[in-house]
């Protein structure tokens, strides 16, 4: 009895071997530290934030400037020569505002300079991950530089269209 229990377990256990799913994890911060190219877009990335903030620093400076000028002025100032500064320091932190906005805003030019230089990269590493995955046979490659993220997964896993029929959508 005990024999054929344990050539059960045995035969069970060697059914659900050969269907669990193979998983692997990386780590692409590091894969991407450790490509030359990467390391060069990330380096010109930084120059141009850098130049950039310098630009909004400078007129934010002068904003200030105005608002300490305006402030020790006011009290000699006739009320159009107030309205008049008070307008002027409205644009100028709409200025400041819309440059940092364009400068470093959600799709604005950093953005835009990050999917130039370094989105091509990102591509290629995709590409080979996708290559290694399909080479190794596994279902699964997570991502664990930005917690778990799933970016390779067997598209014969994927039940979401069995789930759409189940809620009685058609695909």
């Amino acid at each position: 009895m005990k024999n054929i229990l344990f050539a059960l377990f045995f035969v069970l256990g060697g059914a659900v071997a050969t269907h669990a799913q193979r998983y692997a994890i990386i780590d692409t911060k590091y894969i991407l530290s450790k490509l030359p190219e990467y390391v060069d877009a990330d380096k010109k990335l930084q120059a141009i934030s850098d130049q950039w903030q310098k630009e909004i620093d400078n007129m934010q400076a002068q904003l200030n400037d105005m608002y300490k000028n305006y402030d020790a002025e006011q009290y000699m100032l006739s009320d159009d020569l107030k309205k008049k500064r008070e307008d002027e320091l409205y644009n100028k932190e709409k200025e400041v505002r819309d440059l940092q906005k364009r400068r470093f805003g959600y799709q604005g030019d950093l953005f835009t300079e990050r999917e130039k230089l370094v989105k091509p990269i990102q591509d290629k590493v995709y590409n080979a991950v996708q290559k290694m995955a399909v080479a190794h046979g596994y279902d699964f490659v997570l991502d664990k530089s930005e917690g778990i993220t799933v970016i390779f997964a067997d598209p014969k896993l994927d039940r979401s269209n069995d789930i759409l029929q189940e809620l009685g959508i058609k695909n």
